[in-house]
């Protein structure tokens, strides 16, 4: 069976979270997206973990329904602790395979720091027991690396991580099989590091409201269920994995190296020459993932592995019409057309990928059909984020929305 899944969400008890990230608001947009399956995040928060015991109905598959949309139940952990002479601070996907497990989990780290604060609660322990505790209350769950090359909390993070899986996990390494590329980085980016061959690598969305949802999710054909979806990533081939969708890497906020303060963005090649430096201030530049892949790479760009999982990029739909429109995402007008273009379609992901221009002739405006087509062909205009800084992707260049400017109405 085909599905779409994003496992990585956080809810309304996370910080930095809409209000609205709630199970009807996560169900609702699940369906709008055509995100078939999604993880509940934050499962360890108390108040979360209740709410997800009194509304969730668990299927025969094993996975979760509510409101006619599945879940998987996932959560999100950051360890932040001291090792081999550096601090370390490392973020995890967990995967439990029902809520009698999770509520294990959650009881478990409850005992080793405050899970009331966050939904994605902090531990001063090492991350390597995280893998320990979840996998003897049961052997059923899995632990992702999150986000991996984010430079201040990850596995490989210029800031904060290590070098390789093993220096991270130790032991536990033969317990990790997955590992979550991140925003700011793309399978092709991770294919250069021939050590990550053996690793399924999955892309979410980290929605923190959910028009973000789906922004980046993974594509399986195969038995939908907890135990097809976990031997899905644990034994992945070509077959039982079709491929992810991307958020395009430089949009995300480090991708390039710099110095937000002094509006400094360099490319890796431009941060060797500088030794490192701010040109400005002579502060260290905060090294993001493309200098990261950089430094941990033995293969050159471009090359594929043989057994790699293909991807597809994409804009989200609200972007290209706002873009279209030359209004704000927000807008009541390109919120309006959203809506309306998603009803009409089904899914998002309907008129991002599958509908023929012909359909969508039928129903977008020529200026909104041809935004939508240079999405699909990458014909993008890019300039990419850097510490901290959100990239910027343009579907129309400087001289074509001069001409907009001055273009009738009804191409809009």
């Amino acid at each position: 069976m085909k599905f779409t899944a994003d496992f990585h969400v956080h809810t309304k008890y996370s910080r930095a979270t809409s209000k609205a990230m709630d199970l009807e608001h996560i169900a609702e947009w699940s369906k709008l997206k055509g995100i078939d399956l999604v993880g509940t995040g934050d499962f360890t928060h108390p108040a979360w973990f209740k709410e997800l015991r009194g509304k969730l109905k668990q299927l025969p598959s094993g996975l979760y329904e509510h409101n006619d949309a599945q879940f998987i139940l996932t959560a999100e952990v950051s360890n932040m602790y001291s090792k081999n002479g550096r601090g370390r601070r490392i973020h995890t996907i967990l995967v439990a395979p029902n809520l009698e497990v999770a509520g294990k989990i959650g009881k478990e780290l409850g005992k080793r720091g405050n899970i009331l604060s966050d939904g994605r609660p902090i531990f001063g322990f090492d991350v390597k027991d995280i893998v320990k505790l979840c996998l003897d209350i049961s052997p059923d769950c899995m632990i992702i690396p999150a986000h991996i090359f984010t430079p201040w909390f990850s596995l490989f993070g210029s800031r904060s991580g290590f070098d390789t899986i093993e220096e991270c996990f130790e032991e536990e390494t033969k317990n990790i099989y997955a590992l979550e590329t991140g925003l700011s980085s793309d399978p092709a980016m991770n294919w250069r590091i021939s050590a990550l061959d053996k690793y399924t690598l999955l892309s979410n969305s980290d929605a923190h409201s959910p028009a973000k949802l789906g922004r980046e999710v993974n594509v399986f054909d195969t038995e939908m269920s907890y135990k097809g979806v976990i031997g899905a990533i644990k034994h992945k081939t070509k077959k039982n994995m079709l491929f992810t969708v991307e958020f395009f890497p430089e949009e995300g906020k480090y991708h390039f190296d710099g110095h937000r303060d002094c509006g400094i963005q360099f490319s890796p090649e431009e941060t060797k020459r500088h030794k490192g430096l701010c040109p400005k201030c002579n502060r260290p530049l905060t090294v993001g993932v493309m200098s990261r892949v950089d430094d941990l790479a033995d293969r050159p760009d471009g090359f594929v592995p043989k057994n790699a999982t293909p991807f597809k990029r994409m804009v989200p739909l609200q972007e290209i019409i706002a873009e279209a429109h030359k209004k704000g995402v927000q807008t009541k007008s390109v919120q309006s057309e959203y809506q309306r273009l998603v009803h009409y379609f089904g899914t998002e992901f309907e008129v991002l990928f599958h509908a023929t221009e012909a359909d969508l002739a039928s129903c977008l405006s020529e200026r909104l059909l041809q935004a939508v087509v240079k999405v699909r062909n990458g014909d993008l205009i890019i300039s990419p984020g850097y510490d901290g800084e959100f990239g910027r992707v343009d579907i129309f260049t400087k001289e074509e929305k001069v001409l907009a400017a001055s273009a009738p109405a009804e191409l809009f």
